[in-house]
C-alpha cells in the first residue's frame, strides 16, 4: 500500500491558545462599557461612609487613579442616597467623572429610586431586595404563594427598572450564595440552581419592561460553588437567548496570600473558559490592594496588557548570576513600561528557547558576561555590571522606552 503523505502540523494548528469570550451585549456604565467586545473591566468598592462626601471623593479618586474603572459605594439610607449627588458633583469639579455603582439592600425600594438619579448603575441583591418574613414552622411554598411573592417583587422593582431604563443607566442583579431568599431555599435548596433561578426571576421582570442594561453576578465565598453557579448561569442564559455580561468575584475571600489565591482560582478559571466581562477581587484589606490582583489575573491570561510581562527561570546550578537579584533590578528599571515582555534567564542552555516569545532577553552567557536579545536575535554581549543599563539602552534604541513618572 502506498504511504499517504501527511502535512506536518505545528502546535499552533492543533491547539488554540486564545481565550474566546462568551458573546455578551454591551452595557454602558457611565463612560465605561462592559461586554465581550470590550476589555474586561476592573471594579472595587470604597470603605468610607457615603455621608462623608470629602472622604468618599478622595477614596474614589485614589482607586480610579490606580486603574479601578468602576467604583461601588454602599447606600444604606435615604440620606446616603442624596449624598451621592454631592459626591458626583465634587468629583466632576475637582477630578473627573467616575462611573459609580450604588449598593442597595434590605427593602431598599425608595432608596434605590433616589439613588438612581445620581449614579450610573444600581446593584440589587434579589435575596434582600424584597424582605420575606421567615416562618419557623414553614416547610415549603405552594405555587400560589411562590407566584404571589413574585408579583410583589415585580411591583416593587418596576419603578426602579423604568427609571434606569428611561435614563439609559444600568443595573447589576447581584445574587449571593449566603443570602438567598427563603422561598428559593425551600424550593431549590442552598444550591447553584437556587441562585440561578433567583437571578432569572429578576431578569425576566426587567425584560418584560424592555430593560436590558443588565449585568449579572453570582458570588459565593467557596470557589467550587462560585464556579458551578457561574457556569450554570452562562449555560441557562445561552439556552434562553440571554446575552447579559457577567460580573465575577469570590465574595469574602479574606486577606493576604490566600485571599489572592482564592480569588484568582475562581475568577481566573472562569475567565480562561471565556466567562466574565468585569471583575472584582474582594479582599479584607484596603481597596487599593485589590486592583493589582485584578490586573495580574488579566495580564496572566492575556486579556489585558497593563504592565511588563516578566519571564524568568527558577534558577538552577547552571545559573551564572544571582537571578533573583538581577530580576529585581530589571523589574525596578522597567516596571513602569506597558506592553513589553522581558525575559531574564540564568544561562544559555534553555534561555533563548524558553524566552522565544519575549520582546527582550537578558541571558547569562559566560561568567560575568550577559547576552542581550531582541526576540530570538542576540544583539550584543556586555559585562554583567552593565547588563541592566544596556538593556534599557536597547529598549530606547527601538523607540519603546518612556521615562518613569516623577
Amino acid at each position: 500500500m502506498q504511504a499517504v503523505e501527511r502535512p506536518v502540523q505545528t502546535t499552533d494548528s492543533l491547539v488554540d491558545t486564545t481565550i474566546h469570550r462568551r458573546k455578551t451585549r454591551a452595557v454602558k456604565v457611565g463612560n465605561v462599557t462592559i461586554g465581550s467586545d470590550y476589555p474586561v473591566v476592573v471594579q472595587s468598592m470604597i470603605n468610607e461612609d457615603t455621608l462623608d462626601v470629602e472622604g468618599s471623593v478622595a477614596a474614589i479618586r485614589r482607586l480610579h487613579e490606580i486603574g479601578c474603572e468602576i467604583v461601588r459605594v454602599t447606600v444604606p439610607s435615604m440620606a446616603h442616597a442624596r449624598s451621592l449627588a454631592q459626591i458626583k458633583a465634587k468629583l466632576a469639579e475637582t477630578y473627573q467623572a467616575v462611573p459609580i455603582v450604588a449598593d442597595v439592600h434590605h427593602n431598599g425600594m425608595k432608596i434605590a429610586l433616589e439613588v438612581a438619579k445620581h449614579v450610573d448603575k444600581v446593584r440589587i441583591n434579589p435575596g434582600l431586595y424584597v424582605f420575606e418574613q421567615a416562618s419557623g414552622d414553614r416547610t415549603g411554598y405552594t405555587e400560589a404563594e411562590f407566584a404571589a411573592i413574585g408579583e410583589k417583587i415585580r411591583e416593587t422593582l418596576e419603578p426602579l427598572v423604568v427609571s434606569l431604563r428611561d435614563q439609559g443607566k444600568a443595573m447589576r442583579i447581584g445574587v449571593n450564595h449566603g443570602s438567598l431568599a427563603e422561598r428559593m431555599l425551600f424550593t431549590y435548596g442552598d444550591t447553584p440552581e437556587g441562585m440561578v433561578e433567583s437571578a432569572l426571576e429578576f431578569i425576566r421582570i426587567c425584560q418584560s419592561l424592555d430593560f436590558h442594561n443588565l449585568i449579572i453576578s453570582m458570588k459565593a465565598s467557596r470557589v467550587p460553588v462560585m464556579l458551578a453557579t457561574y457556569r450554570l448561569m452562562a449555560k441557562r442564559m445561552d439556552e434562553l437567548g440571554m446575552d447579559y455580561p457577567l460580573h465575577l468575584g469570590v465574595t469574602e475571600a479574606g486577606d493576604g496570600e490566600y485571599g489572592r489565591i482564592k480569588s484568582t482560582a475562581g475568577i481566573g478559571t472562569l475567565l480562561a473558559e471565556g466567562i466574565g466581562d468585569t471583575i472584582r477581587v474582594s479582599l479584607t484589606e484596603a481597596p487599593e490592594k485589590e486592583i493589582p490582583v485584578c490586573y495580574s489575573i488579566l495580564q496572566a491570561l492575556g486579556l489585558r496588557k497593563t504592565m511588563v510581562e516578566y519571564v524568568a527561570c527558577p534558577s538552577c546550578g547552571r545559573t551564572l548570576f544571582n537571578l533573583e537579584e538581577v530580576l529585581h533590578k530589571v523589574r525596578e528599571a522597567t516596571n513602569h513600561l506597558t506592553g513589553l515582555d522581558i525575559a531574564v534567564m540564568g544561562c544559555i542552555v534553555n534561555g533563548p528557547g524558553e524566552m522565544a516569545d519575549a520582546d527582550y532577553g537578558y541571558v547569562g552567557k559566560t561568567p560575568g558576561v550577559i547576552s542581550l536579545y531582541r526576540g530570538r536575535e542576540e544583539i550584543r554581549k556586555v559585562p554583567e555590571a552593565q547588563g541592566v543599563e544596556e538593556l534599557i539602552n536597547l529598549i530606547k534604541a527601538d523607540g519603546r522606552w518612556v521615562d518613569p513618572p516623577q
